[in-house]
């Protein structure tokens, strides 16, 4: 028997089969209007293509949540535009082309685990930590007693990523940053 969601149940990261595709639902909002009823506004993702949609519903809509069997495996390396990594239980390595990754390749770094989503043994998705930790390979300098400029600059780590850093990082740093929003969240200890 399929597991049925209604629209006022989405959150970010479920999976839905709507029309006839396997949806991840990438953001959603919950809006009441003024006479009328509410609706669900949704930013979705379809999983056999990358493709991203908008999408409104009522909060009554049902939809069949899809459950996706899921692996551990950590990256190894990049071969062209693919992303190799390794079951972490048969050892067996699988390529997952960049489109699936997406931003999601800009945290990768050497023997980072993360979990393969798989929909039909095929591989629709990974799912990252929701932190890691890279090294900053170039910033500009840091100037004492400058906070009147919001007191960030910006700072290349080591996967080509690019993300706003506080002033006093500086090169060779490690910074830990969220890979849900791409922020800083701390300088590695």
């Amino acid at each position: 028997m399929a597991d049925i969601v209604e629209a006022v149940d989405f959150h970010q990261g479920m999976k839905v089969r709507w029309q006839g595709e396997v949806w991840e639902i990438v953001d959603c909002q919950h809006h009441k209007m003024g006479r009328g009823g509410a609706i669900v506004r949704t930013k979705l993702r379809n999983m056999n293509n990358g493709s991203i949609v908008d999408n409104s519903f009522r909060p009554t809509e049902r939809f069949e949540r899809v459950i996706l069997d899921e692996r551990p495996a950590q990256f190894m390396y990049r071969d062209g535009d693919n992303y190799v990594f390794m079951e972490l239980e048969s050892y067996d390595q699988v390529y997952v082309p960049e489109k699936i990754l997406g931003e999601g390749a800009g945290y990768l770094h050497d023997n980072l685990e993360v979990t393969l989503q798989l929909l039909d043994g095929r591989v629709v998705s990974v799912e990252l930590p929701k932190s890691v930790e890279l090294k900053v390979v170039d910033t500009p300098p840091g100037f004492k007693g400058d906070t009147v400029s919001g007191g960030g600059k910006p700072a290349t780590l080591e996967t080509g990523l690019v993300i706003t850093v506080p002033m006093f990082v500086e090169v060779g740093d490690a910074v830990v940053v969220d890979t849900r929003t791409g922020n800083y969240i701390e300088r590695a200890k």
